[in-house]
């Protein structure tokens, strides 16, 4: 396996991690000098694999979470929750999909669109399209200044 070939999976494992973009992974792999568009696609599908495992799992992570609070003998949402599901009321899953990948992480955008009720399969597909135009602008914007050509690991 070659350098750029490790490198690409690299990216695609950092942007499953959640809090750990691909809008994060992106720019790193760009500037170690891997391919732009291999990197966006890498750090895009990696982050996509873990928006679709929260936007699916959403709804048993969220009843397990209560479940757990009443056990602990709290009644409700945690504040916490609450707080994101503020966010989401007044954003909507679209500002979210925007806003998600540098506020709260796109995993836990997709879990709280599907606990506000939206289905996993919209929730995903927004999410992951809304972290792709976050990657591909900036993916541009480093190739039009020049930082595609630093290379960091090849210098």
């Amino acid at each position: 396996m070659d350098l750029e070939t490790l490198g690409l999976l690299g990216v695609f494992l950092a942007g499953a991690i959640p809090w750990f973009e691909a809008i994060a992974v992106v720019p790193a792999g760009i500037l170690f000098g891997l391919n732009p568009l291999l990197t966006v696609i890498a750090g895009v599908t990696g982050n996509a694999v873990t928006i679709f495992i929260f936007a699916y799992g959403g709804h048993a992570i969220r009843s397990r979470l209560l479940a757990r609070r009443v056990a602990k003998g709290l009644e409700g949402e945690s504040p916490r929750f609450l707080k994101a599901q503020a966010s989401f009321d007044r954003w909507g899953i679209y500002g979210l999909a925007i806003l998600g990948p540098i506020i709260i992480g796109t995993q836990f955008v997709a879990l709280i669109a599907v606990a506000a009720g939206l289905k996993p399969l919209k929730v995903s597909l927004i999410v992951t399209i809304g972290t792709t135009a976050w990657a591909g602008v900036i993916a541009i914007l480093m190739v039009v200044f020049g930082f595609d050509q630093v290379g960091l690991a090849f210098a």
